[in-house]
Formats: structure tokens, C-alpha cells, sequence
């Protein structure tokens, strides 16, 4: 039986020269790699940089990206959805029609044409999925649907970093699933995330399945699939019990409310030079100590300022109160405010509200409890700063924050009596130790590369585009939708950060760029001829053979290329010959000699059973 890259297509190997192959390798890391893979996959001749975030693809990395595509492509057709292909050139009209083309901010690349006519470089396909399933079907018959397409996308990240992980285009699978009512959404949602777990035990990437945030997307349910690995861009937790989420999804559990009959009033004192957590910690176990225990930072009241920039460039003052045994974690922040982003503070925005004293800052002057103002969207009137609480300050719970003026604290300050909000929001930092939401135990953080999200998005967008179908009753009825994506080009990049060492890339042989890596090492035309013969005899097994016959370069040289390149069997054919073996190194584990007529039914047989693993 002969050897494939796709299963049931018999057909002879690939051989691929090395004195002809467009590719040179690299003995020095290139000055802008952050990770292994960015820094590997340049050296070995995969990729080239062309602009910040933006990569030309070269012969060998073309293949083994064509690889994960074929996987791709398999477990998506066999999942039920079919193919299709959009431009990445796009009109304004549909995403200025979802509030997209505002929402995405920054992020979205804009582009005129000579007739000063609105574009867009598509960062995802939402609309015109969802407008192409509205042109050409109209009766409940004609669901559910599943199409998908396997395309280039753009976003503008201000910062580009780790290769292809975060870049500025890549490639993304996209499917949507078209449905006449939520229980259709549930079974091809569900139908959608067999395919990927599919996908990505095929692929041999591990990987954890996390509840996440919607954001912009929007939606009622959203998974990631995360690769661990200590360089991802994404916290992730996850319990004994089972439980996983992007830490931007976390909720925290809320305490009960405590009693506030019992609570002392609430008093000021002076706490002078204390303008930090620690500081005033120090300052009240020195000068206003409490009988039962010390003052700690889980007893202080931190009131976080940030400024607030919504999509329209509108720039608002908010504040976070959170204990101050924690920090504001701004992903988890901006994951709350969806599509607005935020950042600390600035003088300036300082300066436009006197009323806060920097480092004692309290409730007092903050949402209900400070100055009122009229929205200018909505015509309502809202808190001038807007004031919003960590979920663990419920009513009842007694605090120490600031006093509005410099040098003095309040004490006992009641949560609920005293004070209250304008709301709750997840932003506090979640830290190993804290206990799951559903109670399956304390949570351990770790790290993972985002290689595909899913999500249920329900009727935002056959909504917004007017997307409906006649439903068995003959009545018009809106389509609900979900979206999938995984991440093709950060899946190259997670396969490399997860099989390479000191010496190079060690691909799996599934979507190595060949099966085989044959190296003729001499000066003797014998040599050569073995070597030729041998990469026939593959060839002619299916095998994909990958040979370094050039004949003028060092065997150090060919060694050190075959290590970087990552094939997963390495055979060398060298000084060996004369005594009638060759070399077969796995590009992980011990090294064997083969006799020379065994060695092309040996390492077929090694590719096949790496193969079938």
C-alpha cells in the first residue's frame, strides 16, 4: 500500500531537490524574533518578514501550511458545511449596517477607491456570509446551512509581535452555520466543535477547550481552543473539576450581603503621606490598629481611574473600585466595555475632574453618590463619573478607602449604607487559588496560543441585514446564526512552538513539508547514486522525500539544515555505503544503520507508522 499525505488518494511521492529548492537557511536569529517559532521558521527558509506582522510564504512553508488546510478542509466537509470563497476587498455598507465599521475602531484597515467609494480589508466575513445566504435562499428547506471558507485576513494590531502568532494578515478558516431556530443553532454548534476537536487531534496539537467572551463578535455562547504553551497571548484557568475559561470570562462568585445593623459608622482620619495600598496598610496597623487581627490590603477599598475610548472617539472618565489586594486586569476590563477600550488615566484627564484627589480617592464624588450630567447620546441623566464595584463588594462589607482629600482615609465605610454604584464589572485580576465559579475547586492560571473560537451568535446579524426565511407557518422568520473560526496560520505557528528544540523545528509527520529527509554526505559519485536510488524508491512508495543532493557543501552544513528544517526521518547516506548500510536518524530519537537494500521498505514502513499514529 502506498504512502499519502491524504488519506484514500493513491498516488505517487513528492521528491524536492535541494540544489533547486527556493530556500535559504539562516545560521543567526533574526533581530525582531521574539518566540521559537518566528525565530525557526525564519532560519529555516519557511517564511520572510515583509512589513511589520505581514510574512511572504516560501516553498516549504507553503507546504506545510497546504497540509493544515487539507485537514482543515477534510473535517469541515465531512461536518456537513460547504465551501466558499469571499473577497477580502470589501464595500462599507454592510459593516457600517452591524456597527462594525465604527465598532472595530483602529483595528479595521480603510481604504477609498478613486471615486473616494468606502472599503474595508475584511478582518472577518460576518455580513457577507450572512448577505449571500439572504440573496439566494428564502424557506426554513433550504436550512440548516454550513458554509465556510479558507481565506486572508486583516487586522491593524498596534502591536505586531511573535511571527505569525499576532501579525497584521493571516489566514483564517471561517464557517457560519445558518439555522431556523436556537435548538438548530445548539446541534450545529455542537456539530462545529467535534469538527475542530477533529481537526486538532489530526493535526497533533494539544489543546484545551475554554468558555470565553464574545466581544465584538457578539453572541449568547463562545468557546476558545488554546494551545497551552508559556509564550500565548491568552490566561487561561481551569479547575480539577473540569472547570476552563479564558480569564477575560472568568466570573467571579459573589459573597452573601452581610448585615449592616451592627456596623460602626463610618469615620475619618488622618492617614497623611499614605497616597499607596501599602503605604496606608503601614498607616492604619500603626496609627488606627483594630483589636482582632492587622489591617491588610483585602481591607482597603481601591478606586482605579481609567479613561474610557468608545468606537465614535468619545473618551469618558471611569472609576473601578476593587480590594486592593488586587489589580485591575485590562483585558479583562476592555472584555467588560466591548467595543470600547481603555487605559489608565492621564493629567489630562485628571485635570477635567478636580474632584478626584489622587491617592485618596473615594466613593463620595463618584457615580451616585458625585455630580450628575446629561448623556449626550441618550438625553439621560447619568453619574459625571461614572463609578462601578469588583463583585465582592457587597452590601454590607466594611472598607477603608479614601476620604476626597489629600491625607485622610474613611473607616468603616459601608457597602450599600454609605455608598453605592452604578454597576459591577469583572476586571479585577484572577489569580491561582481562587475558587471556580461552579465550585469544582481552587483555579490554576496557565498560558495558551488562541487556535480556534467559536461562538453561537444568535440573530445580530440576520437582524441587522434583514436575513430571514418563510418558516412552516408561512410567517417570515429571522435566520439565527453561528460563526467558527480557527486560527490556520497561528495553527502552523502553535504545531511549531510545540515540536521544535535547541537544534531546529521537529514537525509531526502529518504536516511536515516531507515525510523524508534524505541526505547524500561524500565526495564520491557513488554516494549520490545510492542516495538517487534510494529517494526513488520512496517516491515511487508515496512517500514525500526532501533530498540534499547538492554536491559541493559540507556535511556539517547538510546536518545542521536537516536538523532546522524538522523532517521527522533523516537518512544519511555517507561513509557508511562501503560497508553497505545507511544512517537512519529520526529527527527524535536514537539513530540505527540499515542495511542499504532494506533501507527504502524500512523507512516507508517508519512514515507509515508515523502516519497512522
Amino acid at each position: 500500500m502506498s504512502i499519502v499525505s491524504a488519506p484514500g488518494a493513491a498516488r505517487r511521492g513528492e521528491l524536492l531537490r535541494l540544489s533547486t529548492l527556493f530556500v535559504r537557511t539562516l545560521r543567526e536569529d533574526p533581530a525582531d524574533a521574539e518566540v521559537a517559532s518566528h525565530r525557526l521558521l525564519v532560519r529555516a527558509g519557511y517564511i520572510r518578514r515583509a512589513a511589520p506582522g505581514i510574512y511572504t510564504w516560501l516553498p516549504l512553508g507553503l507546504r506545510v501550511l497546504a497540509k493544515i488546510e487539507a485537514v482543515v478542509r477534510e473535517e469541515m466537509t465531512a461536518a456537513g458545511a460547504q465551501e466558499v470563497h469571499f473577497p477580502a476587498l470589501l464595500p462599507r455598507e454592510p459593516y457600517e449596517a452591524t456597527g462594525r465599521w465604527s465598532e472595530y475602531g483602529p483595528n479595521l484597515f480603510r481604504l477609498q477607491d478613486r471615486r473616494e467609494g468606502d472599503y474595508l480589508l475584511a478582518p472577518t466575513h460576518e455580513e457577507m456570509f450572512t448577505l449571500l445566504v439572504k440573496d439566494l435562499y428564502s424557506s426554513y428547506k433550504d436550512l440548516p446551512l454550513t458554509l465556510f471558507q479558507i481565506q486572508t485576513k486583516y487586522r491593524d494590531e498596534a502591536r505586531p509581535r511573535a511571527g505569525l502568532i499576532r501579525g497584521r494578515e493571516f489566514i483564517m478558516k471561517d464557517a457560519y452555520s445558518f439555522d431556523l431556530d436556537d435548538d438548530g443553532l445548539a446541534t450545529s454548534y455542537e456539530t462545529q466543535r467535534s469538527a475542530y476537536q477533529r481537526i486538532f487531534d489530526r493535526l497533533g496539537l494539544e489543546y484545551v477547550i475554554v468558555a470565553a467572551t464574545s466581544g465584538a463578535m457578539g453572541g449568547s455562547r463562545s468557546e476558545e481552543f488554546l494551545s497551552p504553551s508559556p509564550i500565548g497571548e491568552d490566561t487561561f484557568v481551569r479547575s480539577a473539576g473540569g472547570y476552563a475559561a479564558n480569564v477575560e470570562a472568568v466570573v467571579t462568585p459573589v459573597p452573601d450581603a452581610l448585615p449592616v445593623q451592627d456596623a460602626p459608622a463610618a469615620h475619618v482620619e488622618d492617614t497623611p503621606d499614605t497616597p499607596t495600598i501599602a503605604s496606608l496598610v503601614a498607616c492604619a496597623n500603626a496609627d488606627h490598629p483594630r483589636e482582632d487581627r492587622a489591617w491588610t490590603a483585602a481591607d482597603t477599598l481601591k478606586n482605579v481611574v481609567l479613561a474610557v475610548t468608545r468606537p465614535d472617539g468619545r473618551r469618558d472618565v471611569v472609576v473601578v473600585g476593587l480590594p486592593g489586594d488586587r489589580d485591575v486586569d485590562v483585558k479583562r476590563l476592555e472584555a467588560s466595555l466591548a467595543p470600547a477600550e481603555a487605559e489608565p488615566a492621564t493629567e489630562a484627564d485628571f485635570a477635567a475632574h478636580p474632584e478626584l484627589v489622587k491617592g485618596y480617592i473615594g466613593p463620595g464624588v463618584l457615580g451616585p453618590q458625585g455630580a450628575r450630567v446629561v448623556d449626550e447620546e441618550t438625553g439621560e441623566e447619568r453619574s459625571a463619573i461614572p463609578y462601578l464595584l469588583d463583585p465582592r463588594v457587597v452590601p454590607g462589607t466594611r472598607w477603608i478607602t479614601g476620604a476626597d482629600a489629600p491625607g485622610h482615609h474613611v473607616f468603616d465605610l459601608v457597602a450599600g449604607r454609605d455608598f453605592i454604584a452604578d454597576g459591577t464589572i469583572e476586571a479585577a485580576e484572577v489569580r491561582a487559588g481562587d475558587p471556580a465559579p461552579d465550585g469544582s475547586g481552587p483555579l490554576e492560571l496557565a498560558r495558551g496560543i488562541e487556535i480556534g473560537h467559536i461562538f453561537q451568535l444568535g440573530r445580530k446579524y440576520a437582524e441587522a441585514l434583514d436575513l430571514k426565511v418563510l418558516d412552516p407557518n408561512g410567517k417570515q422568520a429571522v435566520v439565527t446564526m453561528g460563526s467558527y473560526g480557527i486560527g490556520v496560520t497561528r495553527a502552523l505557528a502553535a504545531l511549531a512552538e510545540a515540536n521544535h528544540d535547541e537544534r531546529g523545528l521537529a514537525w509531526p509527520a502529518h504536516v511536515a513539508p516531507a515525510h523524508v529527509h534524505v541526505v547524500a554526505t561524500g565526495k564520491g559519485q557513488e554516494v549520490f547514486a545510492a542516495a538517487e536510488d534510494l529517494a526513488a524508491a520512496l517516491v515511487d512508495d508515496g512517500v514525500e522525500v526532501l533530498y540534499d543532493d547538492r554536491p559541493k557543501v559540507s556535511p556539517g552544513v547538510k546536518f545542521a539544515d536537516a536538523e532546522i528544517f524538522g523532517v521527522p526521518l533523516v537518512v544519511v547516506v555517507g561513509r557508511g555505503l562501503a560497508d553497505g548500510v545507511v544512517e537512519l536518524r529520526p529527527r527524535a530519537g536514537e539513530a540505527v544503520q540499515v542495511p542499504v537494500e532494506q533501507a527504502a521498505a524500512e523507512v516507508a514502513r517508519r512514515v507509515r507508522a508515523l502516519l497512522d499514529a
